[in-house]
């Protein structure tokens, strides 16, 4: 075992990083291989790899010109200090806003008079005639808060105010704003008024944490090496593109076998195939949920297990998201894939996930499951792992010959906690 770890990762480079997808998807999913060179990092199917990003180094720059620092002013962080372009780099996570960062503006509200701490960083002018500078003036302690001559600032207080007031009073709107915006987005139009030190800039700010993905390999595969199947987020937001925190830094960041990238290894305690080879197993993974599979898979073969391998897979198209299809098939012919099921929610008139599979085969599911085999799951756990664990308790009470409760109870009672043959991995 070696001692690399989430604040102690092992600095490596990708070997491979290439989009998984066809031809026309709208999706972005990417193979990724990293290599562990002489590491000592072990993992087994199951696990999963920690991969340490930083900010991007373009949002670092617009917050930094948004607040007016230079980024080597010096700041406490909880890591000791640093310069602020270091912080908002490698320490915080400045791609989406904190709930503590907003509610902490509240200390430099007056909530008896409704006042604000106000302080203008840079004001400058520009002719309407030939565009020239007419007026570029910034803070320091010898001129004051305010430039001379300018204009009344009550509306920008007032609605720093009042949305500061709104937001903190109702969760909902500020799940929402907190969910669309980052700091560049909330300082440039609702509060950059309000008068930030360096420090105060970072206070709040969630810390820069790692990400964890499902190991989409088995060790034994490829020695030396460790697969992952990566879901790449992209979106707009107020008319600026965005990327998820990682993996926009893997996909556009990272060059192969040249970036160093810091990672470590998450074991599991459970969402492991059985030590039984003898024994069958179900496998419901639709999207990158289909990673973790793919490891088992590879560790079945490796190692002669004999039991029946069933996986339920989904996405939108098969011509877009029909990930490692050549592996699958080649697995379906070499036998270790007994039976695969296929579902498409963009493909025809009406949308086919997993749980409608399910439903199908519910009478055979109930067969092996009453058999002894092993139900696994991985992938979203607001929507599909729900269906999914109400299909099941549905399947069974009507295979196996139960009412609603006692199947209810089969499932979450003895299948999960019991007998440990229910597994999930769900995020």
């Amino acid at each position: 075992m070696s001692d690399w770890s989430a604040k102690n990762p092992f600095m490596t480079t990708m070997s491979e990083n290439f989009i998984l997808n066809g031809k026309g998807s709208k999706k972005e999913t990417r193979h990724i291989v990293f290599n562990l060179g002489d590491s000592g990092l072990e993992y087994k199917a199951g696990d999963a790899l920690g991969v340490v990003a930083c900010c991007p180094p373009e949002l670092v720059d617009d917050l930094l010109a948004a607040t007016n620092f230079s980024g080597e002013e010096e700041v406490e962080t909880h890591l000791g200090i640093c310069t602020l372009r270091e912080a908002l780099t490698n320490r915080y996570e400045i791609h989406r806003l904190s709930k503590k960062w907003i509610e902490g503006l509240g200390q430099r509200i007056s909530h008896e008079d409704g006042q604000m701490e106000i302080k203008i960083v840079r004001r400058n002018r520009v002719s309407t005639t030939d565009g020239s500078l007419l007026m570029d003036w910034k803070f320091n302690e010898s001129n004051g808060d305010f430039p001379e001559d300018y204009e009344e600032i009550g509306g920008l207080v007032n609605h720093a105010t009042d949305l500061w007031t709104r937001l903190t009073s109702d969760s909902e709107s500020m799940e929402e704003y907190i969910w669309s915006r980052d700091y560049v987005d909330a300082i440039s139009s609702d509060f950059g008024e309000i008068g930030f030190t360096s420090q105060q800039l970072i206070e709040g700010m969630n810390r820069l944490k790692p990400r964890l993905y499902s190991i989409a390999s088995s060790p034994d595969f490829e020695k030396g090496a460790v697969h992952l199947t990566v879901a790449i987020v992209r979106y707009n937001h107020f008319d600026r593109d965005r990327t998820g925190l990682c993996t926009g830094f893997m996909a556009d960041r990272c060059s192969t076998n040249s970036t160093e990238i810091g990672v470590f290894m998450s074991p599991t305690r459970s969402f492991v195939p059985p030590n039984d080879g003898s024994k069958d197993i179900i496998m419901i993974g639709p999207g990158t949920g289909i990673a973790p599979f793919r490891a088992f898979l590879q560790q079945r073969e490796i190692d002669g297990s004999t039991g029946r391998n069933w996986l339920f897979f989904g996405d939108w198209t098969e011509e877009g998201e029909y990930l490692y299809r050549d592996e699958m098939e080649e697995m379906k012919d070499r036998g270790v894939l007994t039976k695969h099921e296929l579902a498409w929610s963009r493909s025809g008139p009406e949308k086919v996930y997993v749980q409608h599979l399910m439903e199908k085969n519910g009478e055979e599911i109930w067969q092996w499951i009453d058999g002894g085999a092993y139900f696994y799951v991985c992938g979203d756990k607001n929507y599909m792992a729900k269906d999914v664990h109400s299909t099941l308790i549905g399947i069974c009470s009507k295979f196996g010959e139960m009412n609603p409760d006692e199947a209810k109870d089969f499932v979450e009672s003895t299948l999960m906690k019991s007998e440990k043959r229910y597994l999930r991995d769900v995020y």
